[in-house]
Order: structure tokens, then C-alpha cells, then sequence
């Protein structure tokens, strides 16, 4: 059945009156007439009585105009959702994260995304770095907070706030006081560190860390998460090289102290297809630019600091 004709015979029901219905549809009076004739006999009933000085519905006519006015009303707001989605004002997005992320920038760019786009679904799902590139690569995410410094070429990346690796100590660790302390003072400690099997740059950054200072640590336990290596800290099981913004996370029992020198930066992005790039996944994109830090060259506010 085509949808002109339920439209046709709508406007008729409620105008009684060829002349004036066919002005409404700006057609002429035949047409609107061989619609209404074909539009009973595919259903093979008369919907409406009519002769030379009367037009009427009839009962069969009565039942089926208010289901005709319920398929055009659900037809509109398909169109309306469609339009708003093409838009990037309705719609859903799968966003990845790993656990460290909610002290960095992912919960404002969240926030400041739903104010400006209350009509999009955000999906947040904790994932590891590993698991969020390779959801990315499928297109099962629409974007991903990572724990590294580079992308594969499918992906396309915004980097995050500056954060840079501090020490984590016991609270009654002797060191625990010191304004900063020197990675070097720390080679015979055990180490908390974070599996490389879930995300390597930041096991590698920290192992780049330990080899620069020339000492080799000793591990006793690796972490899945970053909260967890600094809980694992915090109950005396060893120290620890976690990002800055861990402070955050208000962890009793655990210190962060600055390490001397120059800061040593940790990784991290927020990543997504590059090839599929819905319009609710562009407004997120712009949220996060103009939440985060420039890229090196743009002038613009100096990123909040990190240190704890």
C-alpha cells in the first residue's frame, strides 16, 4: 500500500469535502477521487459515502482513520528521529574507557558532552587498552580512552591533559614525606607494576623509567589497573611508579610524591575510527577538543596541573 494514499484519505476524513481536501493537498479533485476508489478496493470496503451534496464516513471508514492517523504519526516521528540522528541531536554512542580514566579527562568531557547533547545516549564500558583498540578496529566502539601514545592508521586521536609519573609509597614509608624523591634512592625496593599484557606503552614507559635510572626492579605483583596498583601500594605489598592524577582517587594508606628532574610524561588518548564518524561522534569529538589541551603550536589555556 502506498503511504499517499493513507494521506489522501486522512485529509478527506477530516474535510468531508473533495474541493477542500484537494486544495490542502495542492491536487486536483480527479486524482484525489481515483486515490480514495483505489485505496477501497485494495482493501475491499467503502470507507466513505459520498454523492453529489454529501461526503460521510462510513463505520468501516471511522475504525480505519484512527489507525491511518497512528501509521502517520509513527512515519513523522521516524522521519523527526532520522533528521535528528543525521544531525547528531539523537542517537547512541559506545564509549570505551580503562579504570584510570576517571581521574583524568574522561568524566568532564562526559559531562560537558551530555549538557550540550542531552538527546545522545552515552554507553560507557571499562575496557582495557588492548580490548578498546581492538573494539575500535571492529567499529564496536565509537571511541575509546587509551592508555597509549600512538594509534594504528585506522584509528584517528586527540591526546589527553599532561600527567607525569610519580612515585607511590606506603603512607609510613620512610620516604613517604620527601617534596620529591630521586628513582635511583628506590633500587632496592619491590615494585607493584602494571601487566604488559594489558596494556604495554604504560609498562613500558615505566620500565623506560627504571632503565634510564639505571636500576633493575624487583617485581612481586603486576596490576590490571592502575587503581588497583595503587591499592596494592596502599595495603604495604611494595611501591609503585603510577600517573600523577592517581591522587585523585583519594586512596587511604597510599603517598604520591614528585620524582626529581625533569617530568616524565605519562600516555594516553582518546581514539576512533577513522573511517566511521557518525554526526553524534563528531559533536562528541568537538566536546573534546574543546575540553582538552592544544595541539603543540595552538595558543590557548595552559593545561591544569597534575601533580598530586
Amino acid at each position: 500500500m502506498k503511504l499517499h494514499l493513507l494521506r489522501y484519505f486522512a485529509v478527506l476524513a477530516e474535510e468531508l469535502h473533495f474541493g477542500r481536501a484537494a486544495e490542502r493537498l495542492s491536487i486536483t479533485q480527479p486524482p484525489l477521487s481515483a486515490a480514495l476508489k483505489a485505496l477501497e478496493d485494495e482493501l475491499g470496503v467503502t470507507l466513505l459515502e459520498r454523492n453529489s451534496k454529501h461526503v460521510a464516513l462510513t463505520a468501516a471508514g471511522t475504525a480505519y482513520l484512527g489507525e491511518v492517523r497512528l501509521i502517520l504519526e509513527r512515519v513523522n516521528q521516524a522521519a523527526q528521529t532520522a533528521r535528528a540522528v543525521a544531525a547528531g541531536l539523537r542517537g547512541r554512542l559506545d564509549i570505551g574507557f580503562t579504570g584510570s580514566m576517571v581521574v583524568r579527562d574522561m568524566p568532564a568531557i562526559v559531562q560537558d558532552f551530555s549538557r550540550e547533547a542531552p538527546g545522545i545516549e552515552l554507553q560507557l564500558r571499562e575496557m582495557s587498552s588492548s580490548e578498546q583498540t581492538d573494539a575500535l578496529m571492529h567499529r564496536q566502539l565509537h571511541a575509546g580512552f587509551v592508555n597509549v601514545a600512538t594509534v594504528p592508521a585506522a584509528l584517528d586521536s586527540l591526546p589527553l591533559a599532561c600527567d607525569s609519573f610519580v612515585c607511590c609509597l606506603p603512607s609510613g614509608h620512610p620516604l613517604a614525606d620527601l617534596p620529591e624523591i630521586d628513582l635511583r634512592s628506590l633500587s632496592d625496593e619491590t615494585f607493584v607494576m602494571f601487566s604488559r599484557e594489558v596494556a604495554p606503552a604504560n609498562h613500558d614507559n615505566v620500565v623506560a623509567l627504571f632503565s634510564r635510572a639505571g636500576i633493575h626492579p624487583k617485581t612481586r605483583h603486576a596490576s590490571r589497573q592502575w587503581l588497583t596498583v595503587v591499592a596494592l601500594v596502599a595495603a604495604g605489598m611494595g611501591v609503585a611508579l603510577v600517573p600523577a592524577s592517581m591522587a585523585r582517587a583519594g586512596i587511604a594508606g597510599a603517598r604520591l610524591v614528585p620524582l626529581t628532574g625533569e617530568p616524565h610524561p605519562t600516555v594516553g588518548v582518546l581514539a576512533w575510527p577513522r573511517a566511521h564518524r557518525p554526526a553524534a561522534l563528531e559533536a562528541f569529538i568537538a566536546v573534546a577538543r574543546q575540553r582538552l589541551p592544544p595541539l603543540p603550536g595552538v595558543s590557548a589555556r595552559a593545561p591544569e596541573g597534575s601533580r598530586p
